[in-house]
């Protein structure tokens, strides 16, 4: 088969996008994850974050090799800064979802932006609220009805303070020791069990429930507002200061931009232009 020449300036764009085999030595793509972290990764291959690394690997010519830790204190330091007693390797390269800007790595430009959302289960009185303003508007009676969570740490907790929502709250633990159990397992055990009616949480989580009990849940994205921010932007991370690496990830995110929004589209996460 005969390969048409490329007009010069696609031709000279191409080279510019084609990845170097510097920063990729070895015949492996290595990532650092975690071993059951839906819907961002797991040992099956089944997250999102899973099919993003197989892309950029097969843009490299390469196979993916996992390292497998949980995502808690210590994955940095057992990931992407371990390295093999004998080899002196390290043990992975990337990091395939880290909030941009993040202490402890370096960060590539960001690949996507996501919100937190509102998510409730349907069909348990909660279907006229299409918005999470809408909360504040429910009369008293409705409001002692309430059973959302409120998670340490998020946001969404904020939230519920400024709008005297908190009172209505069910304290849940973003995190437990158990490593078998993540936060959007628990969330949908606690929704289904009844313990729980909504959430207001990162926006894969909601899309993860979404995706998993199809016509049970509603999803709506919430907005910043003032002292609160919701939308926050993801890239890929690497070790500091791997700025070769990190260039030609920018280089792969830029080529593969369509078919990773196609991915996250997929699993329902939802974006934030």
């Amino acid at each position: 088969m005969k390969h048409r020449a490329l007009p010069l300036g696609l031709g000279l764009l191409a080279l510019s996008l084609a990845p170097s085999a510097q920063a990729w030595e070895g015949k492996t793509f290595k990532v650092c994850a975690d071993p059951n972290n839906p819907p961002y990764s797991d040992k099956k291959g089944q997250g999102y974050e899973n099919k993003i690394a197989e892309l950029l690997a097969k843009e490299l010519g390469k196979k993916v090799e996992y390292t497998w830790f949980p995502q808690r204190m210590g994955f940095i330091r057992n990931t992407l800064r371990s390295q093999d007693p004998e080899t002196e390797e390290y043990k992975c390269d990337v990091i395939i979802g880290m909030p941009t800007g993040a202490e402890l790595v370096a960060t590539t430009q960001p690949y996507y932006t996501s919100t937190y959302a509102l998510v409730y289960a349907k069909k348990r009185g909660w279907d006229d609220i299409e918005s999470a303003d809408d909360l504040d508007k429910l009369p008293e009676s409705r409001k002692a009805k309430l059973k959302i969570a409120m998670y340490d740490g998020s946001p969404a907790t904020t939230w519920l303070l400024n709008h005297k929502l908190v009172d209505y709250a069910v304290p849940v633990r973003s995190m437990t020791a158990d490593a078998t159990v993540n936060t959007a397992q628990s969330l949908e055990k606690d929704i289904k069990d009844g313990k729980l009616d909504m959430a207001i949480v990162w926006g894969p989580i909601a899309g993860y429930l979404e995706l998993h009990n199809k016509g049970g849940f509603e999803v709506i994205p919430v907005k910043s507002e003032e002292g609160v921010k919701f939308e926050f932007p993801i890239s890929i991370g690497v070790r500091i200061p791997d700025k070769a690496r990190k260039e030609e990830l920018n280089k792969l995110i830029e080529k593969n931009a369509s078919a990773i929004q196609k991915i996250l589209k997929d699993y329902r996460v939802p974006l934030v232009d």
